[in-house]
């Protein structure tokens, strides 16, 4: 019987490089607001204006896969997102991400929709973020990542302004993503574009989107660790 190599089966020995792991309440995403244990890979070909990771790009500290879905389980979590910085830049996160599944979590993944996906675990829920033209990231999008996403995954828009809402709202329906995921998230750039504006601009459209608030920032002002 033949064996199939797949990038997915993980070796404990493999590495990866790793800014932080903690336990909180998910601030994003369809699972908003329950208990989460957040793994922070470090490192992200992408320079967002917006970002508020940027303590990710550099630094952190080389953990076996072992080691991580060790602490991972210290937590006894239901849920578990893989973040970054932008984790798909190293390639053993895609082991990593199919030992989280076998061990029984539901797995989320946030990348940024420069990479591919097309090796991520299909048990895995995609979050991906379409970058926006205020974001100064645009042309970094690789919409061939569209024809991954299956009903489990988000599509997320970080929205700078109405020609970031307008540009988005335009992608929705180029590629009809209300029907091809679970939810398309239109979320405020922190400190550029007021809530209330973007959940007025949605309902005058009647989008089949949700309006999604960062509830980390909230609690605990984008502290890391939350």
């Amino acid at each position: 019987m033949s064996v199939v190599n797949s990038p997915a089966v993980a070796d404990t020995d493999q590495q990866l490089r790793i800014t932080e792991i903690f336990y909180s309440l998910q601030g994003e995403a369809r699972t908003v607001g329950l208990p989460t244990v957040f793994v922070r890979l470090t490192g992200c070909p992408l320079r967002c204006v917006y970002c508020d990771t940027a303590y990710a790009f550099t630094g952190g500290d080389m953990r076996t896969l072992e080691s991580i879905t060790a602490e991972v389980a210290s937590h006894s979590p239901a849920y578990v997102t893989v973040t970054g910085g932008e984790p798909l830049a190293q390639p053993n996160c895609l082991p990593l991400l199919a030992q989280l599944c076998d061990a029984g979590y539901e797995v989320s993944l946030e990348t940024s929709g420069a990479m591919s996906v097309a090796q991520v675990d299909p048990r895995v829920v995609k979050v991906l973020d379409l970058k926006t033209p205020a974001s100064a990231e645009m042309s970094r999008n690789d919409y061939g990542n569209i024809d991954y996403l299956t009903l489990i995954d988000q599509v997320k828009f970080v929205i700078c302004d109405r020609a970031d809402y307008e540009w988005a709202r335009f992608k929705l329906d180029e590629f009809g993503l209300a029907n091809k995921v679970s939810d398309v998230l239109f979320s405020p750039s922190h400190g550029q574009l007021s809530a209330r504006e973007l959940a007025e601009w949605i309902l005058a459209d009647n989008l089949p989107v949700r309006l999604q608030l960062q509830l980390h920032k909230l609690l605990w002002n984008d502290e890391p660790g939350h």
